[in-house]
């Protein structure tokens, strides 16, 4: 080393020094990189993308081929470091340890922590560039790969460690990509992400949540007589009814009103047999049905309406088709004159909330950014029967998850109104 210029072996070191930090940075950011972000860009037709998911399905050799150029490179920089304070200072023991350390901290802070710090920041824009080093340096050192991967793979049989796909199987579950789309930020549109969110939600979302109670079904009686029927068809705010005879469990059917009210046109004497030739069979679920799985039913069944009768056989609502894209979309019909809706009412200027106690409990969490349980009874008056075990009298308090409800209206063995204290 003593014919080869100072300036020379500087130089030298600068460069091992860079293509260790080359090496780390490109290590630290491939391994940090979002593969399904690679995989779209791949798909996208980027040679970039395509080379650095040719080098995630060969992790073995990448990480092989960047520790060995890294174990190799660092040790020639210890070496010629060695060498230049040999040749400059003699075989002193004080400045070879003193050479040693200062390489060392050389290597630690511009070879190591620096680059892969910069790597962990900015994965995706230096892992594919890097790529396209990294891919043909593999096909020229796959001896010396071959030779080493042989004692890794070895030794890693031996501790009964896999390596196959199923350790570098990328899927997700959906708690996962539900993360993923919380966490989107600016790159997912809000009223996209709360869609996407509602999905999610579908399966653990019964019929009975966003159903139409009993009490709130528009319905027409056939034991009426033909007047108040035509009075009823007339009036009504649904294109299609739910039709019983006498009380509400005996249905007989679905009429459209649409063909009932042509019917009022054609025929001048008409009867209840006449309504009865329009009616369609009745769909029934159980209230246990989860969105999701009705979605689907609703689909291969061809319905947009169906029945939800409990374990006796007892009508407890209705649920149509779009219910259940109004709980993924949020809301965008009309409701009945007169019912609540989970866009009328909100905190107002005193903190305090006034509204019906037929209101859905996931409608009032979902509007007030409240916690009330919804895993037993689905409405105020539900939840707050459940709790006093009894029928309460006008003006009582309650607390449910730090918020008080107080009952400001009872009718007919009903909460009817309360008003919610926004907690503190």
């Amino acid at each position: 080393m003593d014919s080869v210029p100072l300036w020379v072996q500087i130089v030298a070191l600068v460069a091992l020094t860079a293509t260790s930090a080359f090496f780390s940075i490109s290590e630290t950011a491939l391994m940090a990189l979002n593969r399904h972000r690679v995989k779209h860009l791949a798909r996208r037709g980027s040679r970039l993308a395509q080379t650095t998911l040719w080098l995630l399905d060969r992790t073995d050799r990448m990480l092989s081929l960047i520790l060995i150029a890294n174990t190799l490179i660092n040790a020639l920089a210890t070496a010629l470091v060695t060498s230049v304070a040999i040749s400059a200072f003699g075989n002193n023991q004080e400045v070879l340890t003193i050479a040693t350390a200062v390489v060392a901290f050389l290597l630690i802070v511009f070879a190591e922590i620096t680059p892969k710090v910069i790597g962990a920041t900015y994965p995706e824009r230096i892992a594919l560039p890097a790529s396209f080093v990294i891919k043909p340096l593999i096909f020229i050192s796959r001896p010396l790969l071959w030779f080493v991967n042989l004692f890794v793979r070895g030794l890693l049989r031996l501790l009964r460690i896999r390596t196959g796909n199923d350790a570098r199987d990328q899927r997700i579950s959906p708690e996962e990509l539900r993360s993923m789309v919380l966490e989107g930020g600016n790159f997912i549109p809000v009223k996209h992400k709360s869609i996407l969110l509602n999905l999610f939600d579908l399966e653990r979302v019964t019929v009975e949540d966003v159903m139409t109670p009993r009490s709130q079904i528009e319905t027409l009686n056939l034991s009426l007589p033909v007047d108040e029927i035509k009075h009823e068809l007339t009036t009504c705010y649904h294109n299609k009814l739910l039709v019983h005879d006498g009380e509400i469990n005996q249905i007989a059917g679905i009429l459209h009103v649409r063909k009932a009210m042509a019917l009022l046109n054609q025929v001048d004497e008409l009867t209840v047999e006449h309504f009865r030739e329009l009616l369609t069979s009745p769909y029934f679920i159980p209230p246990e049905t989860d969105l999701f799985t009705q979605l689907q039913y609703f689909q291969e069944n061809q319905e947009r309406l169906a029945v939800i009768v409990d374990e006796y056989g007892e009508v407890q609502g209705l649920v149509t088709l779009d219910d259940i894209i109004e709980e993924m979309v949020g809301e965008f019909t009309t409701s009945t004159p007169g019912a609540t809706r989970a866009d009328q009412f909100g905190w107002d200027a005193r903190g305090e909330c006034l509204l019906e106690g037929s209101v859905s409990l996931r409608d009032i969490n979902k509007r007030l950014g409240l916690n009330l349980p919804i895993d037993g009874p689905k409405t105020v008056n539900g939840l707050l029967l459940e709790t006093l075990q009894e029928i309460p009298d006008a003006s009582v308090s309650v607390k449910i998850t730090n918020c008080v409800i107080e009952i400001v209206q009872v009718q007919e063995q009903v909460i009817k109104m309360v008003k919610l204290y926004r907690p503190a």
